[in-house]
This record gives structure tokens, C-alpha cells and sequence, in this order.
């Protein structure tokens, strides 16, 4: 390649932009939402409510050709996104109920299996052979996810534990899924991202009425909670319609700046980040929520960020590495804020 064509290398203010912005989107992001589910039994018709917000964002945008790709709807994609959807449908809601049931502190360690999920589900869907060192870093994070369930010291919800366990399996299959997904709709992870909000905002609408939150919604939008709301509080539907807010427009914002992300970061700068966002989350989680940080609470914490960081230093190492992969098939290194924040809202991460 000349020197005339050399891709120049992002700036360092460009990557500190990124980062920074990964960071605090991705905490208020959990916040927000532990805050309005706090409030609220309607999960899934906050979710719906986050994803139509994203949606309404994406038409403006395309209005105002301010995107690379125009946005369309077209059946057939449609029709080969169906697995995409309802993955990311399942794993959304189920985060949610994780978020709704545990501390926002301990959200982390109740989805901490999805590194090994990951692991597992890349070598039963793409013949993908971990080495010993993957299954070494795969062996820590699922020690710190016992650590924080059996340790804890205080009382944790069964409930919530579960639906850690489940959403984290449902992310192994989505992180394996998307490539297929991708190739449906050539390449595009913008067009991707519209599918999948708008798709799964759609099928979320007779999800909310079977799961019996009409009801709920009811009592939300007449104001039932007034009677009981203290002066200076927050009505319930003021902080679901902020909340709402919030959440949408980051989960927008997060789906256009992913497209950027891919070109300007690096495994290494995804270990700091990590290390950082897990800190920042429980830090946060006690002081907003006054959630209890034990002793068996806090190394769970330090472990899985432990095995995630040396994951991701190995699959570095080996990708730089000259030699011949012991890998079956092509292992692909998962994205650090899907370890963390689940199925994207977004879902335009592409694998790299």
C-alpha cells in the first residue's frame, strides 16, 4: 500500500471522544434504566417505549440525510431477520427483568455467564476450538459469577438470577446470529440497527398485552400513584417518560457512534474501559440506589472483570500472533460492552 493510501490513524482526541462517551452512555444507560424499573411494573412497555423513541430518531435522521445509508422496508429482509429479532426481543426483556429484580450494583455478576456462554455457543455454531488460555480466562469469570451468588452476604433475587443466567445465554447466541443477520441486509450495520428496532418494537406489541401489563399501563398514564407519592418525588409517569427519554435517544445515539467505534478503538482500549465501567457501575449503584457493596459482592466484580480483561488481551495476542490458530473455525472476540450491557438496542456491533 503507498503512503498516498494509508488509512491515517484516529486521532487521540477522536479515541478519548469515543471512549468517554461509551462510558457515560453506557452507565446512564443502566441507571436510567434501574431507576424508572424501580417504578414501574410494566418492563416490557418501557422497552417498547426505548425502542420507538430509537425508531422515531432514525426517520428524522434519514429525513435529514444525516446517515450514510438511506433508510427502507423491505419484506424479504424482514423475513431473514426474524431470528435476529426475536433473539434480541428475549434478551432485551429479559435484562430488564434481571435490571427490575437485582441491585444495578450486582447486575453485572448476574450477567456474568455471557463470556462463557459465548465461548461455548462459538464452538457448537461455528466449529470455533477455544485455546487453553480462552478457557482458562472463561474458568475465572465463572468463578466470580459463584463467588457473587453463593458469597454475596445479603439476600439476592432467585428471580433476578435467572433472568441474568437466561438474557446472558440469549446474548452467546446473538453475538454468533448477527454476522447472519448482517448479510441479509449487505453489510449494513445502520440498516441492521433499523430493522431491529423498529421489528422488534413491533412484535413487542402483543408480548405487553399477554404479559398482563395493560393494566399497569392504565394505572401509569391515569396517575394512580398520586395518592401515595411524597412532596418533591417524582411522579411514576414523570420518571417513565424521562426515563424513556433518556434511554431512547442514548440507545440512538449509541447505534450511530458503534459505526464509528469499530474504526477508532482496540481490544486494548476496551480492557481499560471495561475495568472502568464495572467500577463506575457499582460506585454509582450504591451511591443512587444505596445498594450494600459486600466484601463477596466486590471481588465477584473484580473476577469477572478479571477474566474478561485477560480474554481480551488473549484473543489480542492471538490474533497479532504469526502462527497457524488451534481454532476448528474462524473465533471471533467478543465486544466488551456486550459482555456488560447485553443485546445491543442498537444490535450494530459488528463482529470483527
Amino acid at each position: 500500500m503507498s503512503p498516498q493510501n494509508a488509512q491515517k490513524p484516529p486521532s487521540r482526541a477522536l479515541v478519548t471522544g469515543v471512549v468517554v462517551f461509551y462510558l457515560v452512555a453506557a452507565l446512564s444507560m443502566v441507571m436510567a434504566n434501574k431507576w424508572v424499573l424501580n417504578t414501574t411494573e410494566a418492563p416490557l412497555f418501557f422497552l417498547f417505549t426505548q425502542l420507538v423513541i430509537a425508531v422515531v430518531l432514525f426517520v428524522i435522521s434519514d429525513i435529514m440525510k444525516v446517515l450514510p445509508d438511506r433508510l427502507h422496508l423491505d419484506l424479504n429482509i424482514c423475513k431473514g431477520l426474524v431470528p435476529m429479532v426475536g433473539l434480541n426481543v428475549i434478551g432485551l426483556s429479559f435484562s430488564n427483568y434481571t435490571l427490575k429484580y437485582v441491585d444495578a450494583s450486582f447486575y453485572q455478576v448476574a450477567r456474568g455467564l455471557v463470556l462463557p456462554f459465548t465461548v461455548c455457543t462459538s464452538f457448537v455454531m461455528l466449529n470455533a476450538r477455544p485455546s487453553l488460555r480462552i478457557l482458562f480466562s472463561c474458568g475465572i469469570v465463572t468463578l466470580g459469577f459463584f463467588i457473587g451468588v453463593f458469597l454475596d452476604g445479603t439476600p439476592l433475587s432467585l428471580v433476578g438470577i435467572f433472568f441474568g443466567v437466561v438474557s446472558s445465554a440469549i446474548t452467546a447466541i446473538h453475538s454468533v446470529v448477527i454476522k447472519q443477520s448482517l448479510s441479509v441486509v449487505n453489510g449494513s450495520a445502520l440498516l441492521l440497527s433499523w430493522y431491529t428496532n423498529l421489528l422488534s418494537a413491533l412484535v413487542l406489541v402483543p408480548i405487553i398485552v399477554l404479559a398482563g401489563e395493560t393494566a399497569e399501563i392504565t394505572k401509569l398514564f391515569s396517575g394512580a400513584d398520586e395518592l401515595y407519592r411524597t412532596t418533591g418525588q417524582m411522579s411514576a409517569l414523570g420518571t417513565f417518560v424521562w426515563g424513556s427519554v433518556i434511554t431512547g435517544v442514548l440507545g440512538f445515539m449509541m447505534s450511530i457512534a458503534s459505526l464509528l467505534s469499530i474504526k477508532v478503538t482496540s481490544p486494548i482500549t476496551h480492557m481499560i474501559s471495561s475495568a472502568v465501567r464495572g467500577v463506575a457501575a457499582s460506585v454509582l449503584g450504591m451511591w443512587l440506589f444505596h445498594d450494600i457493596i459486600t466484601s463477596g459482592r466486590a471481588s465477584s466484580i473484580a473476577i469477572i472483570l478479571l477474566g474478561s480483561i485477560y480474554y481480551t488481551w488473549v484473543k489480542h495476542v492471538e490474533s497479532q500472533s504469526p502462527l497457524p490458530s488451534t481454532s476448528g473455525g474462524a473465533y471471533e472476540r467478543l465486544k466488551m460492552e456486550d459482555v456488560e450491557s447485553g443485546p445491543q438496542r442498537n444490535s450494530s456491533s459488528k463482529p470483527e
